[in-house]
């Protein structure tokens, strides 16, 4: 049995559950303004999948309504890049600050980890200034390190966070840490 769901919203998206999505997109095509849902189900019991259909244009519009904002609270560090140069190790971090305001200063407390999992050195990145909802790219050199030598950073805690209003613990409020590389991040 195959029933089919439409409900217009402001702005919506094509989603289909079930094995038959071709032939939703051959029926409805793929409006932007308008969510269909398909769902498959062979169900001795119709009321219940009738109530569940019925619920799904709300479940869907209270999903839609939710603001990227909340689903991305926090600070998330992402190890972008490593690069052997004459001096060391050059490190490209991604930071991004999903918090309700800026950061004014971010010191991390950052443990460097070989291949074998021992202690490298223990050292501070200053991230400076992290603006809400802006990206910022942080570089860092290490002197004397072979890049293929690393093998995990560990971000120990925040050495310094001035926040504001935000407070000392806003530089790590749901922290987010991954990686691009090889480089395994945790905190």
């Amino acid at each position: 049995m195959i029933k089919f769901i439409r409900y217009c919203l402001p702005s919506c998206f094509v989603v289909t559950l079930g094995r038959k999505w071709r032939q939703a997109r051959a029926k409805f095509g793929t409006a932007s303004r308008i969510l269909h849902i398909v769902f498959l189900m062979e169900s001795p019991v119709p009321s219940a999948l009738s109530r569940f259909a019925s619920a799904m244009p709300l479940v869907a519009a209270l999903a839609l309504a939710t603001p990227l904002k909340a689903q991305e609270a926090g600070i998330s560090v992402e190890l972008n890049a490593q690069e052997q140069v004459e001096a060391g190790c050059k490190l490209s971090f991604l930071a991004r600050n999903g918090l309700d305001g800026d950061i004014a200063k971010a010191v991390y407390e950052t443990v460097l980890f070989d291949g074998n999992g021992q202690v490298e050195r223990l050292t501070l990145f200053d991230f400076g200034t992290l603006p809400a909802g802006k990206p910022r790219l942080r570089q860092f050199v290490v002197p004397g390190l072979q890049c293929d030598a690393l093998g995990q950073i560990l971000i120990n805690g925040a050495s310094t966070c001035e926040a504001g209003e935000l407070g000392a613990a806003a530089c790590l409020q749901g922290l987010t840490l991954n990686s691009r590389t090889d480089v395994e991040m945790m905190g």
